[in-house]
């Protein structure tokens, strides 16, 4: 049995009869590995499982370089609407350093191929908070950045995370820690740019032109709940988070036998389920209404966070205005230091 095969039959286990698919997202490894007809199949089981919305939001991740113009017009054909590319850096020698296999050359072809191909709704990925970059550096290369037209834009701060290549060579002193205030100084940078450029910052790490706001991420932002298909997915179900199995030869084994792959299941309290909803929501611009939180956990979230909210306030990191908890520009720059005070007692 293929993957595409059992993840079919996960799709077919899992159904939920009622419910309305109005995001699809390929991702979380390198998904245009899969042919044009394996995503063709994938999607026509979405339809044939499930309601799926007439203005649904299918995306597709790829890496620059990795796609022909050909490929990305029978991704089109098939219903892939949006395209989310990993160019992270405009320049050659960073982009070495991430450990790419692209250049900046084989980005920008990439987009025209993509916009050749029919695709109207294009989203990039950068990273900011490279050690070895100045900040004119980084605002030249913005200029390429919006000169590429994208629809949507996500900024990512790099990490040096332990286990990996980077950071073990950071642990071993071969490269300089991420300096926090130089990585703070190109966000502001960039979002001031972007700004400028008709992009809006409706989310910590994402910039869209009016209207190609991320729906699928949103989903996550709004707590919203979602299915997710093959070895080492997620999905939020009934206050449930699910994680299959990241062995392939046990996902694919059980499917084979026609069932669930072996999964662990997080039963989430409300304690947790509150504090995933402030967290997740004040990522947004928006932030999170009050009112509205308070009537789906049957609280006053205001006098229930008074003091943090207060010690906050004081920090210049939150602010209420209009009945809305949000972060201020000085809390996007800190935002763990807010979201840390929500976590559940426990």
């Amino acid at each position: 049995m293929d993957y595409v095969e059992a993840l079919i039959i996960e799709l077919r286990l899992t159904r939920r009869p009622g419910a309305v698919v109005r995001t699809i997202y390929f991702g979380g490894g390198t998904p245009s590995l899969l042919s044009a007809g394996d995503v063709g199949r994938i999607l026509d089981a979405v339809r044939q499982y499930y309601h799926v919305d007439s203005r649904v939001e299918i995306t597709l991740e790829a890496n620059p370089g990795t796609v022909d113009e050909d490929y990305l017009r029978r991704l089109r054909q098939v219903g892939v609407n949006r395209l989310s590319l990993g160019v992270q850096s405009l320049d050659d020698g960073e982009l070495i350093f991430l450990g790419r296999l692209h250049t900046a050359v084989d980005a920008k072809r990439t987009v025209e191929k993509a916009r050749a191909a029919g695709f109207t709704n294009l989203s990039l990925d950068f990273i900011y908070g490279l050690p070895s970059r100045c900040l004119t550096d980084w605002d030249s290369m913005l200029d390429g950045i919006i000169a590429l037209g994208a629809d949507h834009l996500s900024l990512y701060g790099l990490t040096l995370e332990p286990g990996t290549k980077l950071g073990e060579a950071a642990a071993r002193g071969e490269l300089p820690a991420v300096d926090p205030d130089r990585a703070a100084s190109e966000y502001e940078l960039a979002s001031a740019r972007l700004s400028a450029a008709g992009y809006q910052n409706y989310e910590i790490s994402n910039w869209s032109k009016v209207g190609f706001e991320s729906r699928h991420n949103l989903v996550y932002w709004r707590r919203g709940e979602y299915r997710g298909l093959g070895v080492a997915a997620h999905s939020l179900i009934d206050e449930r988070r699910i994680a299959n199995t990241d062995s392939l030869d046990g996902y694919v084994g059980a499917l084979a036998s026609g069932n669930l792959p072996p999964h662990e299941i997080e039963i989430i309290g409300q304690a947790g389920a509150l504090s995933e909803s402030v967290i997740l929501g004040l990522r947004l611009a928006d932030g999170i209404s009050l009112d509205d939180i308070g009537r789906q956990y049957k609280i006053d979230l205001y006098s229930r966070y008074a003091a943090v909210i207060g010690e906050l306030s004081g920090f210049g990191l939150v602010e209420v205005s209009g009945g809305r908890l949000q972060l201020t520009p000085r809390g996007r720059l800190l935002g763990n230091e807010v979201f840390i005070r929500f976590l559940p007692d426990e």
